[in-house]
């Protein structure tokens, strides 16, 4: 492959601020690179003011702008579009200044005095007597990167990072700083806490913080942590009339739909199934709307009972679908009834009927890795930023399914009928599975021997792999640059390369923002595939040059 990357400069015929180049990232979303953070300020209020034509998303960083569009199509013509736009600075007004209660005794206070020059009393003095914007969100939902006006508090991050950073800690790392709204692991310098609540899914605005508000944080004695508005009940109290009790939720059972999308600026991923091919065939067969929630299981074992009379189907691995009859029926009473009491199995992919009592069971995958149960209506879990999905970096959405946990059923149907049984597509086996990759918005990271290699060699998945991304191994590859790349947006399909040369393929629940070199973008139509490799599959990478020339008209 003679060209593994292609970058398009906007022209310069004046003097006006504009992007100054466009990356694909892989065939669904942009990389606009700008010359500073106040670019990028400029460049994100302007798309939110104004959105482009078919954009769905946009992350901002540290240099670049990634605007996500809802097509291929969409894309081409936004990366076009980007390159012609004037950027104009972003007005500024004291209204939305959001004031953050401090206690300044974190665990770093005395080495960020010690870094920066300061004594402990002029490191609050910095940190509390300048105005901190809140340049773009990343790591976590709620988790704001703020920019003082000057560089005084500008420290490195700690040599190695803590594995558990107390919720609500304020910290610094870099020029940027941030408070910490979950406990989580964390690298960033200790500085103080607070009781403010980052993250708070009962406000209208989930977000304390988001990109473009100014914020002023206040030293004070004492925290005084704001409590939550409602308090949700427990799920053990609930129980449904119709739907489905889980008996044994298997390795890892999660409710899923298509996703959330629009909340990247929030640091919310999409989401949603990894196989949105199978949940869409799943719900059609049970005459659901496509993006109706269901039960995505991996590796078999999960085992459910019907409450009421439900219609069922089952899609994703082919597996064996038994059904056990209800407890009640091997009483004498139902002896008599014909066929009660006898275990039946049903096909994959078309509907079937699970009578109230009856147990579903599904069974070891001969192939792929997950499947997907669809109730006809739908499961009527609470949604949460417009979405029923699981996300299981973020914890944002229902949690993993639980021994008796109970799902009703909605009203989600877009038919009166039940579709017909579907022929399933080919899923991963004992085989290697190849992916169709683009060129990444950092393969000039790379020579072409590091492009080859991975092209060439098969893949490993190992089983530190999850929804989150699959890690995989085999031969390291190496950069052909030296540094450190600013963290920038990325999405689902990303292939990442850590410094110790074995790729990361970012999936669903991936964080949106990433600091490693994407080499190349799974191909959005293969990213169903990849959701069903299982672990320890092989996987092989087929590089697909497509990279637009945004200098041309998009195509109509």
């Amino acid at each position: 492959m003679e060209t593994v990357m292609q970058t398009t400069t906007a022209k310069q015929t004046s003097t006006a601020k504009r992007v100054r180049s466009v990356r694909p990232v892989g065939t669904r979303a942009v990389l606009a690179e700008l010359d500073g953070l106040q670019d990028v300020l400029a460049l994100q209020d302007m798309l939110y003011k104004s959105p482009l034509p078919g954009q769905v998303d946009v992350l901002a960083a540290a240099e670049t702008v990634m605007v996500v569009g809802e097509s291929a199509a969409a894309t081409r013509a936004i990366g076009a579009r980007l390159l012609e736009l004037e950027l104009t600075k972003p007005e500024v007004t004291d209204s939305g200044l959001v004031v953050i209660d401090t206690v300044y005794d974190g665990d770093d206070l005395a080495d960020v005095a010690e870094l920066t020059g300061l004594s402990v009393e002029g490191v609050v003095a910095a940190h509390t007597g300048q105005i901190w914007t809140v340049a773009f969100a990343g790591f976590a939902p709620g988790f704001g990167y703020m920019v003082g006006e000057n560089d005084a508090l500008t420290v490195p991050r700690r040599p190695s990072p803590r594995t558990a950073v107390p919720a609500g800690s304020v910290a610094l790392g870099g020029q940027y700083s941030a408070v910490y709204p979950r406990r989580s692991p964390g690298g960033w310098q200790l500085i103080g806490r607070t009781g403010a609540r980052m993250w708070d899914l009962d406000r209208a605005q989930p977000a304390l913080v988001r990109p473009g508000d100014r914020v002023q944080y206040r030293a004070v004695r004492e925290v005084v942590t704001a409590s939550a508005e409602h308090e949700s009940e427990p799920e053990a109290d609930h129980h449904t009339d119709s739907g489905l009790r889980v008996l044994n939720p298997g390795a890892q059972s999660l409710i899923e739909d298509l996703g959330r999308r629009g909340y990247g600026a929030l640091g919310v991923s999409a989401a949603g199934a990894l196989d949105r091919a199978s949940l869409r065939r799943a719900n059609r067969l049970v005459g659901n709307s496509s993006s109706a929630a269901a039960i995505e299981a991996v590796n078999g074992g999960l085992s459910v009972e019907a409450v009421g009379d439900q219609v069922i189907a089952v899609t994703g691995a082919p597996t064996t679908l038994t059904i056990q009859p209800p407890s009640w029926a091997e009483s004498e009473e139902s002896a008599a009834d014909a066929h009660v009491g006898e275990i039946r199995t049903v096909p994959m992919a078309a509907p079937f009927a699970l009578l109230d009592g009856e147990v579903l069971t599904l069974g070891p995958p001969g192939s792929g890795f997950r499947n997907y149960v669809a109730i006809r209506g739908g499961i009527a879990v609470p949604e949460v930023l417009g979405s029923r999905s699981a996300d299981t970096m973020s914890g944002i959405g229902p949690a993993p399914l639980l021994v008796g946990q109970e799902l009703p059923a909605g009203d989600a149907t877009a038919s009166t009928a039940v579709g017909s049984p579907e022929l399933q597509p080919e899923f991963p086996g004992a085989g290697v599975t190849v992916l169709d990759v683009v060129p990444g918005p950092r393969a000039d990271w790379f020579d072409q021997s590091a492009i080859e290699s991975l092209t060439s060699q098969e893949w490993l998945v190992t089983p530190q792999s999850n929804r989150v991304g699959m890690r995989l191994d085999g031969t390291p590859l190496n950069r052909a640059r030296e540094g450190e790349l600013p963290s920038e947006g990325t999405m689902a399909g990303a292939l990442q390369i850590p410094p110790a040369g074995l790729p990361v393929l970012f999936l669903a629940d991936h964080p949106i923002t990433g600091g490693y070199p994407v080499i190349g973008v799974v191909r959005d139509e293969h990213l169903d595939l990849a959701g069903q490799v299982p672990i320890g599959g092989r996987i092989r990478f087929r590089f697909v040059p497509d990279s637009p020339d945004f200098t041309k008209t998009p195509e109509k």
